[in-house]
């Protein structure tokens, strides 16, 4: 790892803390009111607003910082990539054949198809039997449903 990627991670990790702690040490909006009743806020190491106003800049140049060394890092982790591809790996010793596995003991594919893919049907599965080509007359027609759109026929009264 270079010494700059080092240094910005570092510079990061100490600027996110920074945030956290600045961001828990403010006072919500709710809390002026609880100095109208004497809580004492004015007598603080800042004075009455000194204490606000730093804070909220000590924070906004933390998070300044925080994002300066974020774009920082992607730059320096994202500059080499346009080189060739990295050596080193895990599948640098793996074979390059890519050729499609064969089924133990089964004959070479011939022409490149997958093996078993013609005799992928049972010869004893018997034939769907064929349709009849005209209604049974011994069985009676039942009428078709009406379209959506249509009302059915009303049957009159008797």
């Amino acid at each position: 790892m270079p010494l700059m990627l080092k240094l910005l991670l570092a510079v990061q990790v100490i600027s996110a803390l920074a945030i956290i702690v600045l961001v828990l040490l403010q006072q919500g909006k709710g809390a002026d009111m609880g100095s109208a009743f004497g809580s004492g806020s004015s007598g603080s190491l800042f004075g009455a607003t000194g204490a606000a106003n730093f804070l909220s800049r000590a924070t906004k140049w933390a998070a300044v910082v925080f994002f300066a060394s974020t774009a920082g890092l992607a730059y320096v982790s994202h500059k080499g990539t346009s080189g060739p591809a990295v050596d080193s790996g895990v599948m640098q010793s793996f074979p390059s054949d890519r050729s499609v596995p064969q089924v133990p003991g089964a004959a070479p594919a011939a022409g490149g198809s997958v093996p078993g893919a013609a005799s992928s049907v049972p010869g004893s599965v018997p034939a769907a039997p064929a349709a009849p080509a005209k209604p049974d007359a011994s069985v009676p027609a039942v009428p078709a449903a009406p379209a959506t759109g249509d009302k059915p026929a009303e049957t009159p009264a008797k």
